[in-house]
């Protein structure tokens, strides 16, 4: 399918991103958007990102915007570079979709990822004339951009914070691999890494498949781990496995993240578990369609409001946008809104002296599960979503699942249908040709045996 925006940046296959097209984006996104006077451009380890990155380069400076090239990080220290200089970005990268595709994340003045009005004012502005003849803008590396990114978690959280951990890193190709193990070593821990590759690896932290959860756990208990962590692509969603290699969903670190910094309002998605209203930790929790731009432009709503308010995102991905000054355990923590793996992992470990599992079991027993068909036609998946609204449509994706009753519903974003304690969620990506799941029941067991019978039905109803 032609190169679109999804819940997060413009993405497509590869053949399809043409120099002409990732170009006009680029005219686009710097007419349309604010962007201050500079442009920093990062990327992701696929194999075609590094030339992506150069037309991206070239194409902003032909509009006559200085350009500070930060080289592969992780999408987060990108952005944090951008807001310290109050200049734009843009981050090469496909997120965690397969290597025959790519994409581009834009960011605004300050460092934040564009809203979904920002996607509509860049496409309306695709087709205008292209950049008159000028003086070319400035071309510059910032290589020290990933190594500040670094010290920000140092400074918060000290050299002790992870004195006498032993940890797995999963490095496969994640671009912040040697970030988050500096990082890490930096904070006290001792570091294991585990499979790196030097081939792109596609890897979904929503939905952890079961080879590598299998793999997780043999890593556990093999290499005597107390955790184990890792990251998506670009680096800006965590993966974080318990002391027995067991996943913890990324809704979970996003709920203990925001109580450890102490947060008053929590902005997630409706994919997101209900644990985050249970026991009145937060003042208030809004929730929003999935995507992190839905997801910030909430966020900024709530700071409207209330100004003072400690207001922060996660999403069920376990990405965590920060959007008040916090402090860790020994130093300030600036806001950084923007989708980030690092900061949730930090959180939960430090929260968790006597083991992860250990403070995962003391949150709200309301537990998730996700997965998704892959290579569905968005048209198809579109077409069968549209029909859970209606009672006859269901019929057939519920028979056989146990779930009685009438359901309630919540078209926020797709289809929800809430059976008392238990949760089905079904929704087109808005990335990829791919229809996904979710389910939430009161064990995680019962989630898992949900999921994978829900996913035999929808199977079923597509063939």
């Amino acid at each position: 399918m032609a190169p679109k925006f999804g819940t997060s940046g413009l993405r497509g296959l590869v053949t399809e991103l043409t120099p002409d097209l990732v170009a006009a984006h680029v005219r686009a996104f710097l007419a349309a958007c604010d962007t201050g006077a500079a442009l920093f451009v990062g990327h992701d380890l696929r194999d075609s990102s590094p030339a992506i990155a150069r037309v991206v380069a070239e194409a902003a400076r032909a509009c006559g915007r200085d350009v500070v090239d930060c080289g592969a990080l992780p999408t987060p220290a990108l952005a944090l570079a951008a807001r310290e200089a109050d200049a734009g970005a843009v981050m090469v990268t496909g997120s965690h979709i397969p290597a025959d595709r790519n994409g581009l994340k834009f960011y605004l003045r300050g460092g934040e990822e564009i809203a979904k009005a920002d996607e509509a004012a860049i496409l309306a502005a695709l087709g205008g004339a292209a950049a008159a003849p000028g003086i070319p803008g400035s071309l510059r590396a910032d290589p020290e951009a990933g190594a500040r990114y670094v010290a920000r978690y140092v400074s918060a959280f000290g050299p002790d914070a992870l004195a006498g951990r032993r940890l797995g890193l999963w490095a496969h190709s994640a671009v912040g691999r040697d970030h988050l193990a500096e990082t890490l070593r930096a904070l006290g821990a001792e570091v294991v890494e585990i499979d790196r590759s030097e081939t792109f690896v596609p890897v979904d932290t929503e939905a952890v498949d079961a080879v590598v959860r299998t793999r997780l756990k043999g890593w556990a208990e093999e290499l005597r781990l107390d955790a184990i962590v890792s990251t998506d692509g670009d680096s800006d969603r965590p993966l974080l496995a318990d002391e027995a290699g067991r996943v913890v969903p990324g809704d979970v670190l996003g709920q203990i993240a925001a109580a450890a910094l102490g947060a008053g309002v929590v902005v997630t998605p409706v994919s997101s578990n209900s644990g985050a209203e249970a026991g009145g930790r937060f003042a208030r929790v809004a929730r929003t369609r999935i995507g992190s731009p839905f997801v910030i432009a909430a966020m900024e709503e709530a700071a409207r409001a209330e100004p003072s308010a400690r207001v922060v995102g996660y999403e069920a991905n376990g990405g965590f946008l920060l959007g008040f000054e916090a402090r860790g355990p020994a130093g300030s923590l600036p806001a950084l809104p923007t989708r980030d793996a690092v900061l949730p992992i930090l959180a939960v470990l430090a929260a968790s002296p006597d083991g992860v599992a250990a403070r995962v079991a003391e949150e709200p027993a309301r537990f998730t599960a996700a997965d998704r068909l892959q290579e569905i036609p968005v048209e198809r998946s579109a077409a069968l979503v549209a029909g859970l609204a209606d009672p006859r449509g269901r019929a057939g994706l519920l028979d056989g699942l146990g779930l009685s009753g009438e359901p309630v519903l919540d078209l926020t974003d797709g289809v929800r249908m809430g059976f008392g304690e238990r949760v089905l969620h079904v929704r087109p990506s808005g990335n990829a040709p791919e229809l996904r799941l979710y389910v939430e029941a009161e064990s995680p067991e019962t989630a898992e045996d949900l999921l994978a019978r829900g996913l035999e039905r929808l199977r079923a109803a597509l063939a």
